[in-house]
């Protein structure tokens, strides 16, 4: 095996996900559990030098030196149409900007886009029965309008 210190955090998470692929198959786990938003979140902050914020936040995850709040949603997904986490309050305005990741099964970033929250009403659908919006995109998304793709600048260079 090798030394865990000498590995990079992306081979740690595709080693991680190949063990839960193979106790999914064996019928060890019934789940996955959301290791993807915790990378996210911790990605998108050291790579966009945002301050995350404590889970306690509820309307969002980090903040950058001018005060501005980001929502951050990551999702590993091979389907076409990728449905992110709830949002919720979004009429109160708790964020200024959605960024939104999508992973391919390795953990290569298929896109990341930075969506203003004056946008963000398009591509959610309320769900009345969580009481929240849910973003719904595709890869489409970064030739919108007002949605700036922001994968290079997340991809180790």
């Amino acid at each position: 095996m090798k030394d865990l210190n000498q590995v990079s955090e992306i081979e740690l998470l595709q080693t991680h996900g190949a063990v839960i692929d193979e106790l999914l198959r064996r019928g060890v786990v019934k789940t996955r559990n959301n290791r993807i938003g915790d990378y996210t979140e911790w990605l998108v902050c050291k790579r966009m030098q945002l301050e995350m914020q404590p889970n306690s936040r509820a309307a969002f995850d980090a903040i950058d030196a001018e005060g501005i709040r980001y929502q951050i949603k990551g999702r590993q997904e091979n389907r076409p149409s990728v449905q992110f986490s709830a949002i919720r309050d979004l009429a109160d305005h708790g964020f200024d900007f959605v960024i939104a990741v999508v992973f391919n099964a390795d953990y290569s970033i298929r896109f990341a886009v930075t969506i203003p929250h004056k946008i963000v009403p398009r591509f959610a659908r309320y769900q009345e029965h969580t009481n929240a919006h849910n973003l719904i995109l595709t890869d489409s998304i970064a030739r919108e309008a007002g949605v700036t793709d922001i994968r290079q600048r997340l991809v180790r260079t």
